[in-house]
């Protein structure tokens, strides 16, 4: 039987948001050592292969970091980014090797608890202090990302102007969280992260011979979509993803949880996929753990045994033959670790996750819930409830009816819900589904981070023919009595 706490998850889970609409209507080898160049002041040594031939050439790591999301009800990706950057500094990388993307207004928000402190665990340490603010507010952009991974110092606006300017020998370590949707990765400034754009960059990135291999972590739902039938295998870079092509990721150490965060936060830490991998990697010698065994690690604590309502299937994608490497290849080597061993003891469980979509609906209804009963605050709060729920029903209802207006009442839905094979791409014309997102929101209003569930439907209006033509005439007879307000394109912008 479960106990009270996973009950009460369950019932956040389950139940949270028809309430709200309620109250609306009312393994190989190990690669010898690379050091960083001024680690424990010797030369790195040189890289196997061709590159070896090049002694002047410097191996060094480099990472990129990135939380696509804003707002304190999206507290754990800025979270998860600094305690990431935490985890490479004790690893030996240095700050000018390290770029950060994050919005930066959760740690003197006025609903943090503790001021100027940021944690990724219930009973974590600050891990806020000493993170570069490389890229935050308006410059946390997706043309900032492109160009900071191609290392063009030209292409970028505002920030510390820090780019990946790696060398032929160099490993990089990339990771992503957010939200996400089929195809897409979360900004915090409109437009999003497309696939198709994020391939192209790294193929680009391949092209300049400017890196030896690359790993990339991505924390998103739907993530697998990003990368399915679009990686290649030849370009020495491996993926992992928190969830397959079709699925939600999960928030970690919310409210209501089996391991909650402190009474005074009401929103989540972290995310289950995230910690999981942080947390693994905080607790072994790097140089003892391979990739391979940390996705391994990952994979069964992110998907719970027994646990079929939640969880995600952590995928793998791209160059999969160099994951015997040791982790300190990529995220370095904290001295601290020396004497540990792979094996360790088991992490805790991440029952009761909240599914990424609903954590801020959890976050809004937690505020409601501890404001003083008659106050304007607490009616402030239900109403931005009422109208976010408002919006997001919006957003399904005039989905579907575009679909039944453009492929008839019976296959509507079908056809917009439709999965390809497995090693397909989402999309044959990654313009069109920009172009079909764009003429949605014209007349429809803002997707917002939800409305990313939707992603795949706009991909088979493309995949299907839909002209333009059709796609406007059809969301004008969807939306037209639709007061936008501040969810108007115009206000936000547009997402494509």
């Amino acid at each position: 039987m479960m106990n009270s706490r996973v009950a009460m998850a369950a019932w956040w889970v389950c139940g949270l948001l028809p309430l709200l609409l309620l109250a609306v209507a009312a393994d190989g080898d190990s690669e010898p050592l690379i050091r960083l160049p001024t680690e424990n002041g010797h030369a790195p040594a040189p890289a196997p292969g061709p590159a070896a031939s090049a002694p002047e050439e410097r191996v060094t790591k480099w990472a990129v970091l990135v939380a696509g999301s804003s707002g304190y009800e999206n507290y754990r990706h800025q979270a998860d980014v600094c305690h990431a950057y935490q985890i490479l500094k004790k690893g030996g990388l240095k700050d000018e090797n390290i770029v950060v993307f994050m919005y930066d207004d959760i740690a003197n928000s006025p609903e943090n608890p503790r001021r100027g402190v940021v944690i990724n665990h219930p009973k974590g340490k600050d891990v806020y202090h000493g993170v570069p603010k490389d890229y935050t507010g308006e410059h946390v952009t997706a043309k900032n990302l492109y160009a900071v991974l191609l290392g063009n110092k030209t292409a970028v606006t505002g920030g510390s102007r820090k780019v990946i300017n790696s060398k032929p020998n160099d490993h990089i370590f990339i990771y992503y969280t957010d939200h996400g949707g089929a195809g897409s990765l979360g900004m915090p400034n409109v437009p999003f992260v497309y696939a198709g754009d994020f391939i192209k960059v790294l193929r680009q990135k391949h092209a300049s011979k400017s890196y030896s291999k690359m790993i990339i972590y991505v924390e998103a739902c739907e993530s697998g979509s990003i990368f399915e039938g679009l990686m290649p295998q030849d370009h020495n870079i491996y993926v992992t993803t928190a969830a397959n092509a079709e699925e939600s990721s999960w928030a970690a150490y919310c409210p209501g949880m089996e391991v909650p965060p402190p009474s005074e936060y009401k929103t989540c830490l972290g995310d289950a996929y995230s910690v999981s991998w942080m947390e693994d990697s905080e607790t072994h010698n790097l140089k003892k753990e391979s990739i391979k065994q940390q996705y391994e690690v990952v994979k069964a604590r992110t998907a719970p045994p027994n646990e079929s309502s939640i969880g995600s299937h952590v995928m793998e994608y791209g160059d999969k033959t160099f994951k015997g490497d040791m982790l300190f290849l990529y995220q370095g080597f904290d001295p601290a670790k020396s004497y540990s061993s792979y094996f360790r003891q088991r992490l805790p469980s991440l029952k009761g996750a909240i599914n990424q979509r609903d954590a801020d609906i959890l976050f809004m209804w937690k505020k409601y819930e501890q404001l003083n009963g008659g106050s304007e605050e607490k009616q402030r709060a239900l109403t931005e409830i009422k109208e976010t729920v408002l919006h997001r029903k919006h957003l399904d209802s005039s989905i579907d009816f575009i679909g039944k207006l453009v492929f008839g009442f019976e296959k509507g839905p079908s056809v917009l819900d439709a999965a390809r094979g497995s090693g397909q791409p989402l999309v044959d014309d990654w313009d069109c589904l920009k172009t079909m997102v764009r003429i949605f929101e014209s007349q429809c209003g803002s997707l917002t981070q939800y409305g990313m569930k939707h992603m795949r439907a706009f991909a088979n209006i493309c995949n299907n023919g839909v002209s333009e033509a059709e796609m406007k005439e059809a969301s004008i007879s969807a939306c037209d009595d639709y007061d936008m307000g501040k969810w108007s394109p115009l206000v936000r912008g547009h997402s494509a």
